[in-house]
């Protein structure tokens, strides 16, 4: 149902995740946070703990680093709105795990064909600088950039988002 998915690109820091929030708080009554982050040390535990608490408790959290497509299914109903946050934490636990990452791009759009819920989803957009000097940095800024390509063009709306400002894309 790609009629309702909504992509919100921006780098770090662009306000891309409140403007997400934003969209997802004025939409419908039921929120689940799909959160693609792991945890590896205090500084990223504050980080989640932040924003859980920026959130409230009117929103359902799942945290799913991995199984991305597994979860928008299992939790996609008419009634309910998924926010996931973010695609490109999910791009690196899969990459840090030697995932096979054109599969995981099809499974998620097939999966997000199928969904009978809305969704938004957030990521950084890493593609706008310079050529990274080495071959991870650059298989994840092509991967990035081809899943977003891949999105954007099932997404009914796409917005990119710099200082906190809004623009429409799509």
């Amino acid at each position: 149902m790609s009629d309702d998915i909504i992509l919100v690109l921006g780098g770090a820091r662009s306000g891309k995740s409140r403007f997400a929030e934003d969209l997802v708080i004025n939409q419908r009554a039921n929120r689940i946070y799909l959160a693609t982050a792991e945890s590896y040390d205090s500084e990223m535990d504050d980080r989640i703990r932040q924003h859980q608490q920026d959130r409230g408790a009117s929103w359902m959290t799942i945290e799913e680093p991995l199984k991305l497509a597994d979860a928008l299914k299992a939790h996609s109903r008419n009634d309910n709105i998924i926010l996931v946050d973010c695609l490109t934490l999910w791009l690196s636990n899969l990459m840090g795990r030697d995932s096979p990452i054109d599969a995981e791009f099809d499974n998620l759009i097939a999966a997000i064909e199928e969904l009978s819920g809305p969704v938004v989803f957030v990521s950084n957009e890493v593609g706008q600088g310079i050529v990274p000097d080495n071959a991870l940095a650059r298989a994840f800024r092509d991967h990035a950039g081809r899943l977003h390509q891949r999105l954007a063009e099932i997404s009914k709306e796409v917005y990119f988002i710099t200082a906190g400002l809004p623009q429409k894309l799509k």
